[in-house]
């Protein structure tokens, strides 16, 4: 069992720590390898400035690579005993090394330590959710140039409005995603600064070596001032989490719209059995649930991104409000990306029912195309507008083809500007 960091003698109310430890043991469990990794970096940042000797130095690394490689094995799991992952790591360093072990703190906070290692989960978090952003406008890019002129009836207010095209349709999805990872990346740029040296909030009266371990830590820079950096807990999650919901946005309307093709009323798209679930009453059901729970799993992230909001009304300094942060945000990131690598195995298998959606785009979806005809041929477009819905009832069905490809305003049917999507999709950074 790990004695608290904090403890300095007498007898905490049992029931009082466990409500106060939660379930931090199993959460800092996932941050583990982190809190490792910055602990070592930690480590030769005080040998630089001899507050360790080399020896020291050595001696306590090794004992920190003994425990990494036990982490990437399986086998140093935290118990509620721990309290947390901090407290794990200092009582197994002074098990191992003894008095030295207890040199481990020195310098550092509870408060930096989480700060260090949940910046280093969220990096990683973030470039795994970019990569896989990236993975989802591919596939969406891919749909858009192999089905660029397959005529798709347009919609707005759910009533049919104007031919379209299922090239405009995952183009513009896929232009979305990317716009969500430019979000994320922009977010990234607050999260890779180094907040460990920071202390509890204020500092310490050691010349710590902050820029030597922002480097070995592979940060862009520093969390300079370590009041911003105790106030940064929760608000830079919040962003983290906007990004991602503003990715799970895209992927909820690309869900709405193929649960809504899919029903027997449109029948424009079918998914592959594999990508369905059946009835346990009727034989008939094949049920679409993989995009009804991408439609759902919006709400989590956006419930997440709430419940960390509704802490963060607190004054300068460590509070242990803080604590409740980790949670919400993880539970987020893991939906966020579940959901993401499902875009492209969804994407890749829709089935377009081309004969059905080209049927759908009926003779009153064409008045717009009269009108603006109509316009080019001298009439005032407002004349032209009204005249065309004088004359709604005896439209006749154009031609969804032509009607596609005289769409040349840039991005529009006939210029969907897939070279640029395709050279956003490329840029790395």
């Amino acid at each position: 069992m790990s004695r608290p960091l904090w403890d300095k003698g007498g007898v905490s109310d049992a029931e009082m720590m466990r409500y106060t430890a939660r379930d931090d043991w199993q959460l800092d469990q996932r941050l583990l390898r982190y809190d490792l990794l910055a602990t070592a970096a930690h480590v030769r940042g005080l040998g630089r400035i001899g507050v360790l000797t080399a020896d020291e130095v050595d001696r306590m690394t090794g004992a920190i690579d003994a425990l990494s490689e036990e982490c990437a094995r399986g086998e140093l799991v935290l118990t509620i005993a721990d309290e947390d992952g901090h407290s794990a790591i200092e009582a197994r360093l002074t098990q191992s090394l003894g008095e030295l072990g207890k040199k481990i703190h020195t310098g550092r906070s509870r408060n930096d330590q989480v700060l260090v290692a949940l910046r280093l989960y969220e990096r990683d978090a973030t470039l795994g959710l970019c990569a896989a952003a990236t993975e989802g406008a591919h596939a969406l890019l891919d749909l858009a140039r192999a089905e660029e002129f397959t005529p798709l009836p347009g919609y707005t207010h759910l009533q049919r409005a104007v031919p379209s095209s299922v090239g405009l349709w995952a183009a513009g999805l896929s232009e979305s995603v990317l716009d969500a990872r430019d979000m994320l990346r922009a977010n990234l740029r607050l999260i890779d600064r180094n907040p460990l040296g920071g202390a509890a909030g204020y500092g310490v009266n050691i010349p710590l070596d902050r820029d030597g371990v922002t480097r070995e830590l592979e940060f862009a820079g520093v969390n300079v001032n370590p009041i911003a950096a105790q106030a940064s807990r929760g608000t830079v999650e919040v962003g983290l989490l906007a990004a991602a919901w503003q990715l799970m946005a895209t992927i909820r309307r690309f869900a709405w719209d193929v649960s809504l093709f899919t029903t027997s009323e449109f029948g424009f798209v079918k998914l592959p059995h594999a990508l369905t679930t059946g009835s346990s009453i009727m034989p008939n059901k094949r049920n679409p649930d993989v995009v009804e729970l991408m439609r759902a799993a919006c709400g989590v992230v956006q419930g997440a991104m709430n419940e960390l909001m509704g802490m963060l009304s607190l004054p300068s300094g460590y509070h242990r409000d803080l604590q409740l942060t980790k949670a919400p945000l993880m539970r987020g990131l893991d939906e966020t990306l579940a959901t993401v690598r499902m875009l492209p195995l969804v994407v890749r298998g829709l089935e377009f029912d081309r004969i059905r959606m080209r049927a759908a785009v009926s003779a009153d979806c064409y008045a717009t195309d009269r009108a603006v005809e109509l316009a080019l041929a001298g009439v005032p477009f407002r004349d032209a507008y009204r005249q065309v819905a004088a004359e709604l009832d005896t439209l006749t069905p154009g031609d969804p083809d032509a009607s596609l490809r005289a769409r040349t305003s840039p991005g529009a049917c006939a210029d969907l500007r897939l070279d640029s999507l395709q050279a956003r999709l490329d840029t790395a950074g």
